[in-house]
């Protein structure tokens, strides 16, 4: 099937932030942006986990309890993430870089699955990581996943009302390139808010 003309830009948009942020997390190098390499560090579990406030939203052992502020843990496993039902807490806790990563790999995993799927999976099935490897592991499968729904969509899905069925966000009544422009743009904003816990973690630590 041809890449519909469309869908092109996004696709390529998409690679790139994902290839971006793989190398923001697993390194050896990533591009600054004017073509010169920067060192990365390895993730730990110490980062992976590490709170930069009092109060953060993160995973935790299920046998732990939820967060300050959180009304329980979402997830399957060992492991869950601090959630809240809607209304949720405003102004918003502050989030770990565990928690945004978690956050970014489920919706990628339950998007593929309510696209090309068995539109059948919720939050409580997706497997939380409590390590950095499990989490990057997951995050390349997770985005694998999405990108091979993308590639089944042709030029009349990208029109289609409720293509992906996610039960999370407004997919059900927005046309499908709607959802791909979405996920790109949460790819982006998270993917930078990762970046950014990583510079403030290093600096911190007295690694650069």
């Amino acid at each position: 099937m041809d890449t519909p003309a469309r869908m092109i830009p996004l696709l390529e948009q998409f690679d790139w932030a994902r290839e971006r942020l793989t190398r923001r997390l697993g390194g050896p190098f990533v591009d600054s942006g004017n073509g010169t390499d920067v060192e990365v560090l390895p993730l730990t579990d110490e980062e992976y986990l590490w709170e930069p406030v009092p109060g953060c939203w993160s995973v935790r052992p299920h046998g732990s309890g939820p967060g300050r502020g959180a009304a329980g843990l979402t997830g399957a496993g060992t492991w869950g993430r601090d959630t809240a039902p809607f209304p949720h807490p405003s102004p918003p806790p502050f989030t770990t870089l565990a928690w945004r990563l978690s956050h970014l790999s489920e919706l990628l995993t339950l998007r593929a699955d309510h696209t090309a799927g068995t539109h059948s999976l919720t939050r409580d099935d997706y497997r939380v990581a409590g390590d950095a490897a499990a989490a990057l592991a997951d995050f390349d499968a997770s985005a694998a996943s999405w990108r091979a729904a993308l590639a089944g969509a042709d030029d009349a899905a990208l029109d289609t009302v409720g293509y992906s069925t996610y039960p999370y966000g407004s997919d059900p009544e927005d046309p499908f390139l709607v959802t791909v422009w979405w996920v790109n743009q949460e790819l982006l904003h998270h993917g930078a808010e990762i970046a950014l816990l990583r510079d403030l973690y290093r600096v911190r630590a007295g690694l650069a």
